[in-house]
């Protein structure tokens, strides 16, 4: 007798977000909701649309290629975001910096980042093993590049682990929390309220903290592959070495894309052997939120996915963008941000009537979306 297929879960991979400041930010099809908590303990709304590339050039679509085209936009999306709430947590402030201020501290902050990265993940890791083989007098080979990835992970790891001591990110990985278990929440199926999102869990297989564990593991491979077929006057040349690492990275970003999205998809013993890291990486980046910091997250998910809840009142917690207010006539001294109730129940019991169990999705139309913060 032929055993009934069990019908999919079609609310897997259609949200994605990030924490922000003081908020979250999700993300549905071309739909963008980044909810922030105000000063005044009010919550405001700064809906948006992200339309990827690959809608418009289908050729970018094919695998691999397609993980490298998010890691880029994604990476846009998460600056455009993080500034956008840099400007709403200041809004309240009469020193507020101007806009073009927080612009010009983001971009510098993106290139630092970046020459950071590349050498707290690039070329220490190389330096430190040509320093190991020069003290022993040994040449590692192959083992090289399997300590080389391992001093990698330790960096992260203990880079994670002094920033989760700042209170500032230690209340943005609460937030990261509250994203976490908002989708979670959403995609069991159960009345999304900040009572039911809860009881979720905080650890979610799409997260970028696991993304990056997964490119970091695939580091190893491809440093193993690049000491069996690169010469050794190429290896011991440090700058070299890291532009040939650099060039191959997109290989890495791209198949690494390909697995968070097939761990999303699939729930087995597999997936969850080689989920596990990422997700104990997940116990630093993400903290138990309160209801308050769910209400925020939940707000952006409803917004953001309109197809799934078309009946929520979006008016009740959003505000006209400075910019677009003062193209319909509005007064220039108009405030960034409308200090306006939140819409989301604090409590379940508080649950306004619209809050029901979402519609099912159908499987024709899911939408895809980033692994983590993007989750």
């Amino acid at each position: 007798m032929m055993r009934k297929k069990k019908p999919k879960n079609c609310r897997l991979n259609q949200v994605g977000g990030q924490a922000v400041l003081e908020g979250v930010m999700m993300k549905a099809g071309t739909r963008t909701a980044t909810a922030c908590r105000l000063p005044s303990g009010s919550i405001t709304v700064i809906p948006d649309e992200f339309v990827s590339v690959r809608k418009k050039h289908k050729i970018l679509n094919i695998p691999i290629v397609r993980g490298v085209v998010n890691f880029v936009e994604m990476l846009i999306l998460s600056m455009k975001t993080l500034t956008a709430s840099a400007e709403v947590a200041a809004s309240e402030e009469d020193d507020a910096p101007s806009k073009s201020a927080f612009a010009a501290v983001s971009v510098v902050a993106t290139v630092l980042g970046v020459l950071l990265a590349v050498a707290l993940f690039l070329f220490l890791p190389k330096v430190a093993v040509s320093g190991i083989e020069r003290l022993f007098n040994v040449s590692l080979g192959i083992w090289g590049a399997v300590i080389e990835g391992a001093i990698k992970i330790a960096f992260f790891l203990i880079y994670l682990v002094l920033v989760s001591l700042m209170p500032d990110i230690r209340r943005t990985f609460e937030y990261h929390g509250a994203e976490h278990k908002s989708i979670a929440c959403y995609e069991s199926g159960d009345e999304l309220t900040p009572a039911n999102a809860k009881k979720h869990t905080r650890f979610h297989p799409r997260c970028g903290t696991s993304f990056l564990f997964v490119m970091l593991a695939l580091g190893i491979v491809i440093g193993v592959l690049l000491r069996i077929f690169l010469p050794p006057e190429v290896i011991g040349n440090h700058l070299l070495y890291t532009g040939i690492r650099l060039l191959v990275l997109p290989l890495v970003v791209g198949i690494g894309f390909e697995y968070i999205m097939f761990a999303g998809k699939h729930d087995n013993i597999v997936t969850k052997i080689f989920s596990a890291p990422g997700l104990w990486f997940q116990r630093i980046t993400t903290r138990e939120p309160d209801e308050k910091q769910l209400e925020v997250a939940i707000t952006a998910l409803k917004y953001a996915h309109i197809d799934a809840f078309p009946d929520y009142d979006r008016e009740a917690v959003t505000y006209r963008p400075k910019e677009k207010a003062e193209d319909a006539g509005a007064e220039k001294n108009e405030t960034l941000a409308e200090d306006v109730p939140a819409e989301a129940p604090e409590t379940a019991e508080a649950a306004p009537a619209e809050d029901k169990p979402a519609p099912e999705a159908t499987e024709e139309a899911p939408a895809e979306n980033t692994p983590d913060e993007t989750l």
